[in-house]
């Protein structure tokens, strides 16, 4: 024990209590050695425990247990039956254990998800299970799931026999763009005996973005480069007329309008020769994008704002494609983003980057400010798709004055979208006096979309009343029929 020496303060003596403390001693290499071992085994006795589960067949034996042993009390016999088969159940049990904890790393799992998700369609995600058990295993997988998708009840069983490998898929829509954080993957391993059940939690934690629809963007590109676009309901439209790039002259083929018949050529080479003209190239398609309070609206779990970001994304593609120009504009209540229309390499990466951090305001959109910005920015004749919604004429003719100036200087087209529960509800028979008020009121509705549409053509201003569901094919149409009638 450590001594403080004696202090004097005043006439007399104080003398301080000793302090607590004891002199360090050296612990040996040994005994640390033996302690973290100790430490080490207590874990271990801890994480078999938490990682024990009892499994369905050992609930049907508990359960014919009881069944024995309330038996017994009218036929004592079937007591001895009973506590037989409790002593083989504690033997079968100890048995199980052994099996399934025996071994360190029995069981190898691996999760393999794309580095990026594409919001509103259909990703698969991949699971590799490998047993390395001496003996045959029934396993169920159940994933931690990202939060946003809502699902607590995912699991998948399967066998495998010794040295087997096995791999499964599922799939997984995201309905909203961001991270999503994957959790650990947990595996429910059980012996042929199957009283049992371990426990294994392989850390295959991962965060992954959700970007908007590049799935939907290559399955159109796929159908641009094959000519096969009539198969996703892109409707093929005759030509009017003819850019100025004249292109080559070939042979006739069943098709070509008789009206581009080379007639010197055809006499030089006795059979039908036709001109050949180019899209006219590098014209300027904006897509512009109203992130107010009115695309908020849900429609099979995804908001109208990511519709309109899905359908930009692919139809800023087929542009490229097509060899013009694209960009986009986003905007509320403020003007937000702009990508300036360009076709260099990397347009598309671009785009994507900047829509995917797009949300929706609760503040009216301001239509003066898209006005004021693309009078500033755009000098050039260009396409601009506008993609909002509209629910009441009274709503357009608020923002009528600022796009008719948009129309005076661009090529504007309105794409907005139908309110497909309103449609359904009118084909319901009307039985009662409340069906019939909700079906007038749908039915307005309706025809007030419909007066929308006259009345921004009436200003010569092109519209487009799409399902959200059908937004990018009937985009895709549009883009392509102005661009057949050579007015881009």
């Amino acid at each position: 024990m450590i001594l403080v020496p004696k202090l004097r303060l005043g006439n007399g003596l104080f003398k301080k209590a000793p302090l607590l403390t004891t002199p360090f001693k050296k612990m040996s290499s040994s005994k640390i050695i033996f302690k973290k071992q100790f430490n080490q085994r207590i874990y271990n006795n801890l994480n078999i425990i938490k990682n024990i589960f009892l499994g369905s067949r050992f609930y049907w034996v508990i359960g014919g247990l009881s069944l024995l042993y309330l038996l017994s009390y009218f036929l004592p016999a079937f007591g001895v039956i009973a506590e037989f088969s409790t002593a083989a159940l504690v033997l079968f049990i100890l048995l199980d254990t052994f099996l399934l904890f025996r071994e360190k790393d029995p069981v190898f799992a691996r999760r393999e998800v794309p580095e990026r998700l594409s919001n509103g369609d259909e990703n698969v995600i991949n699971v590799w299970l490998e047993n390395r058990y001496i003996f045959r295993i029934r396993a169920t997988v159940i994933d931690e799931l990202p939060a946003q998708l809502q699902v607590r009840d995912f699991s998948h069983m399967l066998s495998l026999e010794n040295g087997e490998r096995k791999q499964f898929s599922y799939t997984i829509r995201p309905v909203t763009r961001g991270e999503y954080q994957f959790g650990k993957l947990n595996i429910y391993v059980a012996s042929p005996i199957q009283l049992i059940l371990r426990r294994f939690q392989i850390p295959e934690e991962i965060a992954v973005p959700v970007y908007p629809s590049f799935i939907q963007m290559r399955k159109y590109e796929l159908l641009a480069i094959s000519n096969h676009l009539s198969e996703a309901g892109i409707k093929k439209i005759r030509r009017v007329g003819h850019t100025l790039e004249f292109d080559q002259i070939r042979e006739y083929v069943t098709g070509d309008d008789y009206r581009t018949i080379n007639w010197k050529a055809t006499a030089r080479r006795r059979t039908f020769m036709v001109n050949h003209y180019q899209d006219e190239k590098s014209q300027q398609i904006y897509s512009v994008i109203d992130k107010g309070r009115v695309m908020k609206m849900p429609f099979d779990g995804m908001s109208l704002l990511d519709y309109a970001i899905n359908a930009s994304l692919v139809i800023s593609n087929i542009a490229l494609n097509k060899q013009d120009k694209a960009g986009i504009i986003t905007f509320a209540n403020t003007v937000d983003s702009i990508v300036t229309a360009d076709r260099k390499q990397g347009q598309v990466s671009r785009i994507m980057d900047v829509l995917y951090n797009q949300t929706t305001r609760h503040l009216e959109s301001d239509y003066a400010r898209l006005f004021a910005l693309i009078l500033q920015k755009i000098n050039r004749r260009s396409l601009i798709l506008l993609f909002t919604n509209f629910e009441t004429l009274n709503a357009l003719r608020r923002q009528l004055p600022f796009l008719r100036k948009i129309a005076k200087k661009h090529l504007l087209v309105v794409i907005f979208f139908e309110n497909t529960e309103l449609s359904g509800l009118t084909g319901q028979p009307a039985q009662k006096l409340e069906t019939v008020y909700l079906k007038t009121i749908a039915e307005q509705f309706i025809f007030e979309k419909k007066q929308i549409v006259k009345e921004l053509q009436r200003y010569g201003i092109y519209a487009v009343l799409t399902p959200p569901e059908n937004l990018s094919v009937n985009t895709i149409n549009q883009y392509l029929y102005l661009k057949a009638r050579g007015f881009i």
